[in-house]
């Protein structure tokens, strides 16, 4: 089987995550989309993250009816800072009979190359790109394991949604019901 691994903090995750998600899955060879929960991002600063619990409650409830879109945890269970390419390997070796695609913003691809062991990446998996505002051309684009799918353009932050939490707005449709009840639930981002 062929699966897509998006990472992401998902502090909290939204609709532009989802939408995403079910982009590549619907229109790409995948067969399936697994979102995979950061617990820290090494290349980001972590003040106001959730628990790492929390966010993947949080997507195992976004992504609950949907057949071809998982949540793990994975990298609950590595070494941390987590970086990609361990990852990439731990599931490889854990699941031999998939091939793994790595699925990264378009904005990302411009900081690739800032990451661990990035020839590696490029070396054994493929890079699923979807287009994002304002990103930076690169080299990388032209790269044989880099392959463009298109996607709508979404500026979607989850930095937007906590800021309207914190001064008491609504984020109906920018998350799902389900998140946006346990958001409120549980007091987060207040």
């Amino acid at each position: 089987m062929k699966i897509g691994l998006f990472f992401g903090s998902f502090n909290p995750i939204h609709i532009g995550h989802l939408i995403i998600a079910n982009t590549m899955a619907e229109n790409s060879d995948l067969q399936e989309v697994w979102l995979v929960v950061s617990p820290q991002n090494p290349l980001k600063k972590n003040a106001s993250l959730l628990h790492e619990f929390d966010r993947y409650e949080m997507v195992s409830l976004a992504v609950n009816d949907s057949y071809k879109l998982k949540v793990t945890d994975v990298e609950f269970h590595l070494s941390k800072p987590s970086y990609t390419i361990d990852t990439l390997t731990y599931l490889s070796e854990k699941y031999p009979q998939h091939q793994f695609v790595l699925i990264i913003g378009e904005d990302n691809l411009a900081s690739f190359i800032k990451w661990k062991n990035y020839d590696k990446i490029l070396e054994y998996y493929e890079l699923y790109v979807y287009p994002r505002p304002a990103a930076e051309k690169t080299n990388l684009s032209e790269h044989p394991k880099v392959k463009f799918v298109p996607a709508p353009l979404l500026d979607i932050s989850a930095t937007y949604i906590r800021s309207n939490i914190k001064e008491g707005k609504s984020i109906r449709y920018l998350v799902t019901e389900q998140v946006e009840a346990y958001i409120h639930k549980k007091l987060f981002y207040r």
